[in-house]
């Protein structure tokens, strides 16, 4: 099979859905491996929703920004509660804070706020963005009890100390580590493919958001990855929702472009996350998804939110390629042979070099799968300051 193109097989139940033909946007590397045919099997009785992705506002990205937000590395708690209100506010139109969560959330809903703990302490979602998109929800009716914050490793988030941050009956799940009645994952609903001759094969939704919850609210961060170009919003949920997905990259080749697009097109996925809130507080230009060096860590102030996962990812990855630029750092693209090593504290400290092929090709991966818009000239960006 040509590696620029992939298969979906979508299976639910007794029926079939192939998709053909959508590209990889990454280079091509003459030694790389072929990329196999993905299968997927979701959910045979998920039905698709008006406000899974791209959502109610295709293309539209809120982004909010001040230099204020964070200082000394402390974010601000009342600019957070403002900057989330206003950005609410513009992205649905709606006059008050409190209209704009019930266009997205129930009072009978089960809300699980999708974070994003891996490079905590140095760069994780922050705990005053989760505590104001708490507030929100619980604004709209939701009981507290009722509202989820969760990731696949507990280990993680006991790192970034949710459970001491969130407000009180609200939950912290992490999916691997936890033995409740929504932990775990769903052996019938899952992506296949053989990447490099890996034993398992498979990697499995998680129980909870297969069949736990009723909504996601997304709040990854904005930092580069040294496989997938960047984590933005469809890494955050692709590979924080199934399990086993580390093997869709073994050094220096990946496979996280189309792998991370086709996950989140799985049902019931894409219909449950309605709203992706990235916190840009502070961006990670290289070292990504775990680095603790400071000096790759700029304390951005932004806020962006919307229902296109895409649309923001988009924007992430200019950000990310503009400060690296700046910095003097080559391109997330770069495939060039010379930028690879194996030594993981020579990537770690030296932003010219790389651990893999970068692939942030999933992003415009994803559009073709019509999770949103990847194309820049269509994309309603509105800053507000």
């Amino acid at each position: 099979m040509d590696r620029r193109k992939f298969v979906k097989s979508t299976c639910l139940g007794s029926a079939g859905l192939l998709l053909h033909g959508v590209l990889s946007n990454a280079q091509s590397d003459a030694s790389a491996p072929a990329l196999p045919p993905i299968e997927t099997h979701g959910l045979p009785q998920a039905k698709p929703s008006p406000l899974g992705m791209p959502g109610l506002f295709p293309g539209r990205v809120v982004e909010v920004s001040s230099p204020d937000a964070i200082v000394h590395n402390r974010v601000s708690q009342p600019l957070i509660n403002e900057m989330l209100e206003r950005g609410m506010k513009e992205l649905t139109g709606e006059s008050s804070a409190a209209a704009a969560w019930t266009r997205f959330i129930e009072p009978g809903d089960i809300v699980g706020i999708k974070i994003n703990p891996s490079g905590a302490p140095a760069c994780c979602s922050s705990p005053e963005i989760v505590r104001e998109i708490v507030s929100g929800v619980l604004s709209v009716g939701v009981p507290a009890h009722n509202i989820i914050v969760y990731d696949r490793y507990a280990y993680e988030i006991d790192i970034g100390s949710y459970q001491a941050l969130v407000p009180a009956n609200v939950k912290v799940l992490g999916i691997q580590d936890a033995y409740s009645g929504m932990s775990g994952y769903d052996m019938n609903t899952y992506c296949q493919a053989n990447f490099f001759g890996e034993w398992e094969t498979r990697s499995y939704m998680a129980s909870i958001v297969a069949h736990g919850l009723t909504k996601i609210i997304n709040v990854p961060t904005r930092k580069d990855h040294s496989a997938a170009g960047v984590t933005g919003c469809l890494k955050n949920l692709a590979y924080g929702s199934f399990n086993n997905v580390a093997r869709s990259h073994r050094a220096p080749y990946s496979f996280t472009d189309p792998l991370i697009a086709v996950m989140c097109s799985v049902e019931p996925l894409r219909s449950k996350a309605v709203l992706h809130i990235m916190d840009g507080m502070r961006q990670v230009w290289h070292g990504g998804p775990l680095t603790q060096v400071q000096d790759f860590i700029h304390p951005a102030g932004t806020l962006c939110i919307g229902t296109d996962p895409v649309a923001i990812d988009t924007l992430e990855l200019e950000a990310i390629e503009k400060k690296r630029q700046e910095k003097g750092a080559p391109s997330v693209w770069e495939h060039d042979p010379g930028s690879i090593t194996s030594n993981s504290q020579e990537f770690f400290h030296d932003p010219r070099k790389n651990l893999f092929y970068r692939r942030p090709g999933h992003i415009a991966s994803a559009a073709k799968l019509g999770l949103g818009i990847a194309d820049r000239k269509l994309i309603d960006h509105r800053r507000v300051a």
